[in-house]
């Protein structure tokens, strides 16, 4: 890492970059009513070209995604070769896209120099067509049809697919395939070990040619443009090379006549309908695969080797031999040794979780290529795209260049950066890997991203949504977490952060103030359907919705970037005027969400004691949306609290003295002044919620009939389940209802659902500000936790307790099962399965079961960052975790 980190070597040149999907993308899409979905269907991918990547089963790629590595199967049985993995798309799942296939990440390191990944792959006919079948005919109130649900995993007919890539330096990686016959009868298996070249020449551009691979005896040899250079592909096992090129078969998608001989789908042709005109007789192409066979008997073992190798570095170095052996046991160690060194002490449970997380969150690292400009305008030798999509939004973002390795919230479901999702991740990845923490955080706010106005892209289906404004908190938290570690923390990132950050903030301020009210606009702001209305838009009767989080959100950044100037002001003293600046910006807006003004009403309810949206109608009236959601504690999240030694440095924080004047003006400063001039254990505390109503809101928190479930903080009150909340405006009523899983709305279409369900990020960032009130307000700020319990501790003691039920989601229970796997018998019983970790994007709230997008192992493996605080500070009451490591 460190001579990645100091650009001595590009240990980074190679990783499991590969994306998962590329077909269903928006930037795949060419058509005119830009259903993404339906123009790129899973159905073409095999034939069909991509223009801005590639997609393969737990492959690799060079940064660049110019060369791919990736397994292609075929058990005898299926009507289509298994290249990539299989899902539905938004409109044939019940709950919007929906990954069919099973496959895990085991393994990762931070430079990729050691990599494990394994699919469950059935030995009988992949049922295809009765997955899209059954999930069309259920409704959104029923359960996804599963892979599982089919039996086709009964009496373990399936075959577990191991592969395994170690580097012995950045250009040379050792490749193993171990696969394993499960079941109880002998079943045939074939193996394409496949190496392509992303196609860069046919779109018409002079500085890419294509550059065919071919034979030098035994070896695939491979000339790679893009600097790359030239790389062979052995194998140890007996085989025959076979080859296609990746080029779009026309005849079979458009019935117009193939202008080039070889296709991209000529070996599902070639095997599985047995043409053998698919394939070049004379060895050479854009795509290339040994093609494996072999008849394995239950329980046997079958082992592939291979060796991909830059060709300047195979002179005098043996493709295999005892020494692949040992590379791969080295690198095995060094994943465990690196780990337990970065995170000691834990149980071998909690270091399974932990591991397998860290592993997802590494493997979703992928390569993300578009122009939109391009995209727009259509390349030379291409049709002119539609003139429709220069009337989209993302056609103000021509700017926008991407060509990077990003973090994916879910390289299936989500294969595609998301903003607010990667802040969680550069978090997540802080503990770890903090170069690529911040590296991650930072990347959509290159000048390659941000628009000229410095709003920061939310993701490709909408670039211009607005994304809760956290990047802020998220640099805050790597340079503090990095700082823990070495005793260093990176000033010069901190520096470079808070300058774009304040670009960004210019933006954020200038959506203020729609109505006059000085209240932030919000709009997506990433919770989707929480609302009883779409907030996003107004009523028809013109009525708005002024969300209690909007403001809050904008109070939470302010603070955060006040947080990193005062950081910056230990070193530096004239940063003290920007900080200047927050104080000020805060303390406006923590006035504008807890008094009235002008506007005549407030987003707090004093007689429910809780923060609620509100409807404002044409004529001036106003009236509460009751609905207890996560949007109500967004408040609790704008909150920090500053020492006697900083205060002096900095006097402008102490507000009574440096806003004297602003109070001045005031005929009723007391609020003010009783919120913001009170010390608590030699500290001053900057915070949108007070006292008695934080301890009002913690009521309602910690209420195991509320928000309190057995795993976390439920993103609505159970409360909406026996009394589902109506209302009417003019002609529009709207019911909302709890929901602890699966969306029973399709106001944003997908799987998400914010009715219920346990989210991992919002607890985490609750979490964390209970910890900042409990670390001002110490001993003397108690609740009951549960509420009713007569059990009173502080809100440290709280936050852990929280923790510890979050990592309980993945942990086995009293009676030996995983919460997160559901009542699913093999996956929690079988010894194949019950220690294999997925990371839902959501959790059910009230069983754990896990929901939505099920490798969403960025903001999830915030689990990593918990269980690493829980390791030092156990919960009270609870199992401490520590024990010796297990490897």
């Amino acid at each position: 890492m460190a001579e990645r980190d100091q650009d001595q070597v590009p240990w980074s040149l190679w990783g499991s970059y590969l994306p998962e999907r590329q077909w269903g993308t928006v930037r795949e899409d060419y058509s005119a009513d830009g259903n993404a979905w339906t123009s790129f269907p899973h159905d073409h991918a095999r034939s069909r070209v991509y223009r801005w990547g590639e997609d393969g089963l737990l492959g690799i790629c060079d940064s660049e995604c110019r060369l791919c590595f990736s397994l292609a199967l075929w058990n005898g049985q299926d009507p289509i070769l298994k290249e990539r993995p299989f899902g539905l798309a938004n409109g044939e799942g019940n709950h919007g896209e929906d990954l069919k296939d099973y496959y895990f990440h085991l393994a990762n390191t931070p430079t990729h120099s050691f990599m494990r990944g394994l699919y469950k792959y059935p030995q009988q006919r992949f049922p295809y067509e009765d997955l899209i079948a059954e999930n069309g005919r259920r409704s959104r109130d029923q359960p996804e049809y599963e892979l599982v649900d089919t039996g086709i995993f009964n009496e373990s007919r399936y075959f577990d697919v191991f592969i395994e890539y170690a580097k012995r330096s950045p250009r040379d990686l050792a490749i193993r395939l171990r696969v394993i016959n499960r079941g109880d009868q002998a079943a045939p298996l074939t193996l394409l070990p496949t190496l392509w070249l992303r196609n860069t020449w046919s779109w018409g551009y002079p500085d890419e040619q294509e550059q065919p691979m071919g034979l030098k005896g035994d070896v695939l040899q491979a000339q790679v443009g893009g600097g790359l250079g030239g790389y062979e592909l052995h194998c140890r096992n007996e085989g025959r090379w076979i080859f296609t090129d990746n080029e779009t078969n026309t005849e079979r998608l458009y019935q117009q006549p193939n202008t080039r001989p070889y296709q991209k789908d000529g070996f599902h042709r070639y095997l599985i309908e047995s043409e053998q005109g698919a394939i070049n007789p004379q060895q050479s192409g854009t795509k290339a695969a040994r093609l494996l066979q072999r008849t394995l008997q239950p329980g046997e073992e079958w082992q592939v080797d291979l060796r991909l190798m830059a060709q300047d570095e195979t002179s005098g170095n043996e493709a295999f031999g005892p020494e692949t052996d040992a590379l791969f046991v080295q690198r095995e160690r060094e994943w465990h040794e690196f780990f337990a060194e970065r995170v000691p002490n834990l149980s071998k449970e909690d270091r399974l979780i932990h591991s397998s997380a860290a592993a997802g969150l590494l493997w979703c690292k992928k390569y993300y290529g578009w122009s939109v400009l391009r995209w727009l305008d259509g390349d030379p030798t291409s049709p002119v795209p539609p003139a429709q999509r220069w009337a989209t939004d993302n056609a103000e973002w021509q700017r926008l260049h991407a060509h990077d390795v990003i973090s994916m919230p879910d390289a299936w479901e989500y294969p595609y950066f998301c903003q607010w999702d990667l802040m969680f991740h550069a978090v997540a990845f802080a503990v770890i890997d903090p170069a690529t923490a911040k590296q991650q955080a930072m990347v959509l706010r290159t000048p390659h991203y941000t628009a000229p106005n410095a709003q920061t892209p939310a993701y490709e289906w909408a670039l211009s949504d607005p994304n809760p404004p956290i990047g802020a908190w998220a640099a805050m938290r790597i340079f503090q977490i990095e700082r823990k570690q070495n005793d260093e923390g990176d000033l010069g990132f901190l520096h470079a952060a808070l300058r774009k950050l304040i670009l960004e903030y210019g933006w954020w301020a200038n959506r203020n103030d729609r109505g006059g009210d000085n209240l932030f606009e919000g709009g997506f702001l990433g919770l989707d359907n929480i609302a009883v209305f779409d907030r996003r838009y107004p009523l028809a009767d013109g009525s708005r919705i002024e969300q209690c989080d909007g403001t809050a959100w904008m109070a939470s950044l302010s603070l955060n970037l006040l947080n990193i100037s005062v950081e910056l002001t230990r070193t530096e003293p004239e940063y003290a005027d920007i900080a200047e600046r927050f104080v000020y910006d805060f303390v406006q807006l923590a006035l504008t969400l807890n008094l009235p003004g002008n506007r005549g009403y407030l987003n707090w309810d004093e007689q429910d004691g809780f923060y609620y949206d509100v409807i404002k109608r044409p004529d001036g009236s106003t009236e509460y949306l009751r609905t207890r959601s996560v949007s109500g504690l967004i408040p609790l999240l704008a909150v920090a609290s500053f020492d006697v030694e900083t205060i002096k440095r900095l006097p402008v924080l102490d507000v009574t003295q440096s806003l004297s004047w602003f109070l001045h003006e005031r005929t009723s400063p007391d609020w003010l002044l009783d919120h913001f001039g009170q010390w608590r254990h030699d500290r001053l505390l900057f915070a949108l919620v007070p006292e008695q109503r934080l301890r009002r809101i913690c009521e309602r928190l910690f209420d195991e009939s509320e928000f309190l479930s057995p795993y976390g903080i439920r993103a609505l009150s159970k409360v909406y389940e026996d009394q589902p909340y109506s209302f009417t405006e003019g002609s529009e009523t709207q019911t909302l209802a709890y929901s602890p899983a699966d969306s029973p709305v399709a106001m944003f279409g997908g799987n998400s659902n914010w009715r219920g369900p346990v989210w991992i990020p919002i607890n985490f960032l609750l979490i964390e500000s209970l910890q900042k009130f409990g670390h001002y307000y110490g001993d003397d700020f108690k609740v009951e936790f549960p509420t009713g319990s007569g059990c009173w501790m502080n809100l440290w003691d709280v936050s852990l307790q929280l923790q510890h039920r979050l990592v309980n989601l993945f942990r086995r229970d009293a009676s030996g099962q995983r919460p997160f796997l559901g009542d699913v018998e093999l996956f929690q019983n079988d010894p194949h399965w019950r220690d294999l970790m997925l990371f839902n994007e959501y959790f059910h709230g009230d069983n754990g079961r896990g929901v939505g997008a099920s490798h969403q192992t960025g903001w999830t493996a915030m689990v990593c960052k918990m269980i690493n605080q829980l390791s030092r500070y156990p919960a009270p009451g609870a199992p401490s975790s520590q024990s010796a490591d297990s490897h």
